[in-house]
């Protein structure tokens, strides 16, 4: 396996987002981080991602038979016209129509966020990282069952050469610039709460 130290900067014209497997039936079984949060992260990276123009690639699997539909937070935040294929496959990079999806994006560096941590979104990280693309993994984006299983996902990750970022710092780092004239949608998009409070502090200073 190829390992790849990713130190160009994440741009809108590199990074593409690859969304794996949030559905309500494995969001029952989150324990490392507080599911509101979690979908919080989660629609607010992928809003931002669109804000920003970057190509998402979503998926699913065994909906019908074991894990249920995709969040419909998510599903609302995501373009209507957006194919989710549903997989059988527990890696989706196995699904040659997810698989095809990423490489048809054209970008070599993939956002990725997953449930869970250390199977729907390691697998994946892993297999893309040996295909020659660069893996974020966008730890506070993904989620899992127990502290032992996100921990021993991590370290797997980082041994492959897969990069931990959290959702409002790789799109920041996209942004680049606070005076691109989508900065405040973007960041109305993250919707982080002290940054939220930062703008309100601002405006009260401004009137005054």
């Amino acid at each position: 396996m190829s390992v790849t130290t990713c130190t160009e900067r994440l741009t809108r014209d590199n990074t593409a987002l690859l969304l794996i497997d949030h559905q309500v039936g494995l969001y029952s079984g989150i324990v490392d981080i507080p599911l509101a949060e979690l979908k919080h992260n989660v629609v607010a990276l992928t809003t931002a991602a669109r804000v920003l123009g970057l190509p998402i690639v979503a998926t699913t699997t065994a909906t019908d038979s074991m894990w249920g539909p995709m969040i419909p937070e998510l599903a609302a935040a995501l373009p209507a016209d957006l194919a989710v294929p549903d997989r059988t496959t527990v890696n989706a990079w196995d699904d040659p129509r997810v698989a095809d999806a990423v490489r048809a994006t054209g970008r070599r560096k993939l956002l990725i966020a997953g449930i869970s941590t250390e199977v729907c979104l390691a697998f994946a990280a892993l297999s893309t990282n040996a295909e020659g693309f660069e893996a974020y993994a966008v730890i506070d984006a993904a989620g899992t069952f127990s502290q032992t299983k996100r921990e021993a996902g991590l370290l797997r990750m980082q041994q492959a050469g897969v990069t931990p970022i959290d959702y409002a710092t790789a799109i920041v780092e996209i942004l680049a610039d606070n005076a691109d004239p989508l900065a405040g949608e973007v960041y109305a998009a993250l919707d982080m709460p002290f940054a939220v409070l930062v703008d309100q502090i601002a405006q009260a200073m401004t009137k005054s």
